[in-house]
């Protein structure tokens, strides 16, 4: 057990990694949000054009980022050993609203390179502990030295009105602290500044009845890590990392473009060789006291220069040509596609005849991208379920289901009539049908609730299902099923 100054300096070390962390973070999350600086301008474009286009952004992160998510759903856990996914789990994930927040969850982790799951009991309903996704700009694990799965400690921060709270959790115990919200010290003298300083200081929040320390009764650190595109020694990838720099780009290429079409997209006209024309000024009584030149203004407007001296004539300079910008944009999409393995039809949705052959060919990028995230991510969320059995007491199961494997719904996009033809083909060779309902994508209680409406279609015409037994594969008979394990001829 850590003695309350080890757990305070312990919360002052992982808040300084989580505050490194953070403006990668938060620029991230802008760029997803299209909230996108202008950025490659020169400092004269910037000077005259910068504020123009402050709030413009083309946004293509949220493209990026936003395709593999679509495609990440869990369907359910499989412990190690069971003939099918567990309807206990899958009632806890439901329960959590998991089927939504699982979503928050991937894409955070897509945007700023990793989520995080937090698993506690539930006092109020002990069977069903308490799941939620939590962010990346909040929380920080540490690991045990050479291991990138062993957690000694984490912690989450969050502020509260003008109060700031820190969380610690450890394998036996977990610490909760509170501190003031102190503003900007920019304007303070360094003495008030050391106040602000000693007032921060970490303190034991107060729990009401619980105590502080808690004891942690599932003996490990409740929070699991979702990282996406880890490396053996550094920080895990976010998929948006990579795309800010062609973002920016295409952002100015869209100003120079809006700028070219407001200043160079219609014939400029100059007049060369004549005086600037000028109007009469009057007096009270109406009579020519002098004159003032035309206010230019106009003239800017309607795209007309003058130009003094002698030899009056007139000239234009033709339209410019957006074509060129609009091409060298395209070319910049295409390679964001390239680089992301985004399928080029989601970002520049031009699609010309493609059979299906060619759509699932163009998607095969981003097929692999979402498998992938599929490996990592179930890794995470064998201890989220593993943590999920902990805490409901069942130590058998928290074993079988660290070796078991998630059940993601199918990565390819394909229609159901597809679907549904490669299915029966699986089925005519012999694959349970059980595995099929899965694979077309209903979690385990609806496959579950499913068996039963079957089982119940059998007892109501036993002859009718028997029949359909026997005729369904006129290839192989009825060979295939009627033996004595069969469920399907047992209930006929």
């Amino acid at each position: 057990m850590a003695t309350e100054e080890e757990a305070r300096r312990l919360v002052d070390l992982l808040e300084d990694e989580l505050r490194r962390r953070r403006p990668d973070i938060d620029r991230n999350n802008d760029y997803y949000r299209g909230t996108q600086p202008l950025r490659f301008a020169s400092d004269q474009f910037r000077k005259f054009h910068g504020d123009r286009y402050r709030n413009f952004a083309d946004n293509w992160v949220q493209v990026v980022a936003d395709a593999p998510v679509e495609r990440l759903t869990v369907n359910g856990i499989q412990p190690a050993g069971a003939e099918r996914a567990d309807v206990e789990s899958s009632r806890v994930w439901q329960a959590n609203g998991l089927d939504a927040d699982s979503q928050l969850g991937f894409l955070g982790a897509v945007n700023t390179g990793q989520t995080f799951a937090l698993v506690w009991g539930n006092p109020s309903d002990p069977s069903t502990p308490q799941v939620t996704f939590e962010d990346s700009g909040q929380c920080v694990i540490a690991y045990e030295p050479g291991s990138r799965t062993d957690r000694r400690a984490a912690l989450k921060c969050w502020s509260d009105g003008d109060r700031e709270h820190a969380t610690l959790f450890l394998p036996d115990e977990v610490w909760k602290f509170d501190r003031p919200a102190v503003g900007s010290a920019d304007d303070k003298s360094p003495q008030l500044r050391a106040v602000d300083e000693e007032l921060r200081k970490w303190a034991p929040r107060s729990t009401g009845d619980e105590p502080n320390p808690q004891p942690n009764p599932l003996g490990v650190v409740p929070m699991v890590e979702l990282q996406n595109r880890p490396m053996l020694n550094a920080d895990p990838i976010s998929d948006v990392s990579g795309v800010t720099a062609m973002q920016d780009a295409i952002n100015l290429l869209w100003a120079q473009l809006f700028t070219a079409a407001d200043y160079a997209s219609f014939p400029q006209r100059i007049v060369t060789g004549a005086e600037v024309p000028e109007i009469p000024v009057l007096d009270d009584s109406g009579n020519i006291v002098g004159s003032r030149p035309v206010d230019l203004e106009k003239f800017a407007v309607d795209r007309v220069m003058f130009f003094t001296g002698e030899n009056v004539r007139t000239d234009e300079w033709t339209a410019a040509n957006l074509d060129n910008y609009t091409k060298v944009l395209e070319v910049a999409v295409g390679h964001i596609a390239a680089q992301t393995r985004t399928p080029q039809h989601y970002l520049v949705g031009k699609m010309v005849n493609l059979s299906a052959d060619a759509l699932i060919a163009a998607e095969t990028g981003l097929v692999k991208r979402v498998q992938e995230k599929q490996t990592w991510f179930g890794q995470a969320l064998r201890e989220v379920f593993r943590l999920v059995a902990l805490a409901q007491g069942d130590t058998a199961k928290s074993s079988a289901v660290a070796g078991g494997r998630v059940i993601w719904a199918d990565a390819e996009s394909r229609s159901h009539a597809q679907l549904a033809d490669a299915l029966t083909k699986l089925r005519s060779i012999g694959f349970p049908f059980e595995w099929l309902a899965l694979k077309y994508g209903l979690t385990p209680i609806e496959v579950a609730d499913l068996m039963s409406m079957k089982e119940r279609e059998m007892d109501l015409d036993p002859l009718g299902a028997a029949t359909a037994l026997m005729t369904r594969d006129p290839a192989h008979g009825a060979a295939d099923d009627a033996t004595p394990d069969s469920p399907e001829l047992a209930a006929a």
